[in-house]
């Protein structure tokens, strides 16, 4: 295996299984897994003096080359991988087969975490001036829109299905986020209005949600195209609102760029982080000709004229073409910017359910889930990510969630090993059966949610909207997302899991200082009583004889046992009795303080778990808190001290 960022060659076995391409380089003690579904593109390069190389690049940026010793090896393991990564129909996918441990998660967990009704209501809808409508309970009036939608309470059924038709996709306006002080958030498509078309129902239905909020007299609408994209369209019959029609309305073009050239522009992002040898000059320029940190701008600078917009007490409608990339895109960012809610973990996959899933995004095509036409495939939703990561830079606190969580969700959307993320709209989800025959990432994530915490997070300090600033200089490469394999097939550490770590080993030291604290307590009350009860014998000469008086002895007992619960690492819920002796006290005393690892192991250079299992590079490395050493299960202690405490424990009692 060639690793572009080592310069020693790995010499290992390729195993090839229905699910996963996996190395084993038994000498450097490391596994590679690739999943098939993660694979973007495979390339066979020319012929060597040492064999057939295959360069296969994935959607997690990870760019890797197998110099396999047969030519005719190398092409059955092209072609099985073609075929394999794209499957040709949806219900090939891997997360139909997939089958999760039954004592990690039930099928079921997850797939109820969170409903649409229910996050209406937490905005206090409906209400007087929003109304649920149940027009699309069989999918009839729009089939990529959900079962049940927020429209006005004033418009009728003729408003709107007239709407409707004339509405890209039927796709017409509905709410997307109330704010408190009853501005809101709209989504739709592009009007079918050509060159002069117009629609009464249409403009009636623009003037109903003008009239949800009493506080403003005029409302926007934000055409996040650029105009001149916008004005092309109208050759095909679609275009944008006439502003002659609209009354008490103002239009906004916000300029992001259509799909197309979001896919090139990631195209050249990669080939800028695969440079053979690039110099600081050849990154940069490279950066700079992409153009993704202008589309990143130009989708933040977008999604913050709508915050600031509702946050003024003005309503927005917002549609780009369709109404599911650009118009998801911008309504979640603006509603991240206003509502804390959507900052915590529950929150924003709640946003996702809602945004993405509910109101449909063409999950299938955008990620290449299964063979299509690849031009409609694009970066949208890792566009979504990169714009959230980029705030969390700015705003450390206020996000309850750390970049591990978000490099999760940009994987598992691609991996298709969920059910969460397969499929292009609720009426699809239902038709595939996706919640009866797969597991969903909400479960899966809820089972590691200490993971993905943010240590920082404070959210007393950023309960209102965020303010960003998006000058050009605050909006920074994400090297996380694009170069986390720039040391090797293994990721880099995030930095966020380092502070975690820290503060994990800061809380087991701390809870150690308790335990001691309390056994030097009790020790230095039995020793003051010890002394007390020797000075009494030698000064009451009756007792010579006497049998000896094991009162103190029990006390001691009762005491040390007593402090003895509250050790962090105890094996068994049962008390330990010490020893009777002070000088067995003494020695047990000792192995307290020795009990507890002062010292953790670095993540970083680490290849095996202390069991000699491989390290992979998707689970998180955890410290066992009795020797420090990592492990790759969650737990508080590795397996061997795990069977060290419980052999202590059997042979005190």
């Amino acid at each position: 295996m060639l690793d572009r960022f080592c310069k020693t060659p790995s010499l290992g076995t390729l195993y090839l299984t229905a699910t996963h391409l996996i190395f084993v380089d038994p000498d450097a003690k490391k596994e590679t897994w690739i999943l098939h579904m993660h694979i973007a593109n495979t390339e066979k390069l020319p012929l060597t003096t040492t064999g057939s190389p295959l360069l296969i690049r994935t959607k997690t940026f990870l760019s890797v080359t197998f110099v396999i010793p047969k030519e005719r090896d190398c092409h059955d393991i092209y072609i099985t991988l073609q075929q394999l990564s794209q499957p040709s129909n949806v219900e090939e996918l891997y997360c139909f087969t997939y089958t999760s441990p039954v004592e990690e998660m039930p099928k079921s967990l997850g797939w109820d975490f969170f409903n649409l009704q229910a996050e209406y209501e937490r905005q206090g809808v409906p209400n007087e001036q929003w109304c649920l409508t149940k027009l699309n309970s069989d999918y009839d009036l729009c089939e990529t829109y959900p079962k049940y939608l927020i429209v006005p309470a004033s418009a009728n059924i003729t408003t709107l299905m007239g709407s409707s038709k004339f509405r890209s996709k039927g796709r017409l306006p509905v709410l997307s986020y109330l704010h408190h002080n009853k501005a809101s958030i709209s989504r739709c498509s592009q009007p079918l209005s050509g060159f002069s078309a117009r629609c009464l129902e249409d403009e009636k239905m623009l003037n109903h949600v003008l009239r949800t909020n009493p506080n403003a007299n005029y409302m926007f609408v934000v055409d996040t195209r650029p105009k001149i994209n916008a004005m092309a369209n109208r050759a095909a019959g679609k275009g944008y609102e006439n502003e002659a029609f609209y009354e008490n309305i103002k239009f906004q073009f916000l300029g992001v760029e259509n799909i197309h050239v979001m896919r090139n522009s990631l195209t050249k992002v990669i080939e800028t982080c695969e440079q053979k040898n690039p110099t600081m000059n050849s990154f940069l320029s490279g950066l700079e000709s992409s153009g993704w940190l202008r589309h990143i701008k130009s989708i933040l600078d977008t999604s913050w004229f709508i915050a600031q917009a509702v946050d003024d007490g003005i309503n927005v409608v917002v549609h780009c073409s369709d109404g599911w990339d650009r118009t998801a895109q911008v309504c979640f960012l603006a509603a991240l910017l206003l509502d804390p809610y959507y900052r915590t973990i529950t929150g924003f996959q709640a946003l996702i359910e809602k945004d993405w899933l509910a109101f449909g995004h063409k999950f299938s095509e955008r990620c290449g889930h299964i063979q299509g036409d690849s031009r409609e495939i694009s970066p949208v939703f890792t566009q979504l990510l990169d714009c959230t990561w980029q705030l969390m830079q700015q705003f450390p606190l206020a996000f309850q969630f750390n970049e591990k969580f978000l490099l999760t969700l940009h994987d598992h959307v691609h991996s298709c090993q969920y059910g969460t993320f397969i499929g292009n709209s609720e009426k699809e989800k239902i038709e595939l059966k996706l919640a009866q025959k797969t597991y969903s990432l909400w479960g899966y994530m809820a089972n590691y949610l200490n993971e993905y915490e943010n240590p920082l997070y404070d959210p007393a300090d950023f309960s209102g909207v965020l303010v960003p600033i998006l000058a050009p200089q605050k909006i920074t490469f994400w090297r996380g997302m694009y170069c986390r394999f720039e040391s090797g097939v293994h990721p880099r550490e995030p930095q966020t899991d380092l502070l975690a770590a820290t503060v994990n080993h800061t809380h087991s030291l701390d809870d150690h200082i308790k335990y001691l604290s309390k056994r030097i307590s009790s020790m230095k009350s039995f020793i003051a009583k010890a002394v007390e009860n020797k000075f009494n014998k030698l000064n009451d000469s009756r007792s010579r004889n006497a049998p000896t008086d094991n009162r103190y002895f029990y006390e001691k007992t009762k005491e040390l046992e007593a402090s003895d619960h509250d050790h962090p690492l105890k094996a068994s819920p049962e008390a330990r009795v010490d020893d009777l002796s002070p000088s067995k006290s003494g020695q047990n005393l000792s192995k307290d303080l020795d009990s507890v690892a002062l010292d953790w192991k670095s993540l970083r250079n680490t290849n095996e778990c202390i069991c000699s299992s491989y390290f992979d590079q998707c689970s998180q490395k955890t410290h066992c808190r009795r020797c420090g050493y990592l492990n790759q299960q969650n737990v508080s202690v590795c397996k061997p001290c795990y069977e060290i405490l419980v052999n202590s424990t059997e042979t005190s009692d």
